[in-house]
């Protein structure tokens, strides 16, 4: 069984692998897949082979390329992680990595730096990463403390979660309103991309998807033991309140993370967890990590298929809710059928 789960596991990396190197590959300028091959494998130490890559296409593959690609791929695997947490914490499989307010915090927090012509931080940190990922963690806390005021039911999360949405889009709205000439911008943002022009971005997500997504994917089977109810995991001497908040912060803070460097790109938290679960099972403990990878591939393509539909390039939170809008349709279709 271990061997079975272990080749699935390798055949879906597998393939994220070839994903990547298709998306590399993708582009205005054409660069044949051997050719980038051998230019990665040339990052190792001791390693030294003739690619036949020009300096322009070295500077393509080094500066746009592979970061985008790797973006992508770090973005999806945080909201695809995320949403499969969310829905094992709450018990609910149409849960998704805003739930908690995360995407109104940071619309807000993106707003402010916009509104205020806040451009860059030290380090070269652009403002609107920043005032975003601070944003949602501002939305999470007070819904967490509203909801701890109200008492432990984690329905209060949700309820909480609502309200607190409904009260910062509020004030993202009047701010809109008072400065017209920034909605233009904040509308890009909202939509999410992922465009880069160097490996910044990538190095302020990939830490958070380490540090959260790990004890995630480790804390799987206590979300199993959910499943059965609060009751049954108390006696197995499981605390459900303690293991939910847990989850429930870490996915947080990994969706803040996403969120802050792509703006909001809906719905991978939602189709990606559905579609692990009807080709792999429904066990925690592997669909994380399933998760992860699928999540990964899935952006990657969306992100190819945002440069391939519109010259211009289409806006990636547009390709992923023409996808997942349908998909959620299905979904509620599928649970009013089992009804």
């Amino acid at each position: 069984m271990i061997n079975n789960n272990l080749a699935k596991y390798l055949l879906c990396l597998l393939g994220l692998i070839c994903v990547m190197l298709f998306a590399i590959s993708f582009g205005s300028v054409s660069i044949d897949i051997d050719k980038i091959i051998i230019h990665l494998l040339n990052q190792f130490p001791g390693i030294s082979l003739n690619s036949n890559l020009t300096d322009t296409e070295i500077s393509i593959l080094n500066q746009i390329r592979l970061p985008r690609v790797f973006l992508a791929g770090l973005v999806g695997a945080a909201l695809s992680l995320s949403g499969a947490t969310y829905q094992g914490a709450f018990k609910n499989d149409l849960a998704d990595p805003y739930l908690l307010g995360v995407a109104s915090g940071a619309g807000l927090g993106a707003t402010i730096s916009i509104v205020f012509g806040v451009h860059s931080l030290a380090n070269s940190v652009p403002a609107t990463t920043f005032f975003s990922f601070i944003g949602a963690l501002l939305a999470v806390v007070m819904v967490v403390s509203f909801a701890r005021f109200a008492g432990k039911d984690s329905s209060n999360l949700l309820l909480a979660g609502v309200a607190v949405a409904a009260f910062l889009t509020a004030i993202q709205t009047y701010m809109l309103q008072a400065n017209r000439d920034s909605i233009v911008q904040v509308y890009i943002w909202i939509l999410g991309g992922l465009s880069t022009s160097g490996w910044d971005e990538v190095l302020l997500i990939a830490p958070y998807v380490l540090i959260c997504g790990v004890p995630l994917i480790m804390l799987g089977k206590y979300l199993d033991v959910l499943r059965v109810g609060d009751t049954e995991a108390k006696s197995l001497g499981i605390n459900p309140t303690k293991i939910r908040l847990t989850v429930v912060l870490f996915a947080t803070l990994l969706t803040a993370a996403a969120v802050s460097v792509s703006g909001l790109i809906s719905f991978v938290g939602l189709i990606v967890p559905h579609t692990v679960r009807i080709v792999f099972g429904s066990s925690y403990k592997s669909l994380l990590i399933y998760s992860v990878i699928i999540g990964s591939a899935f952006l990657i393509l969306a992100d190819v298929g945002s440069r391939i539909l519109v010259s211009s390039q289409l806006p990636i939170g547009v390709v992923t809710a023409g996808i997942g809008a349908p998909f959620f349709i299905f979904i509620l279709a599928t649970r009013n059928n089992h009804a």
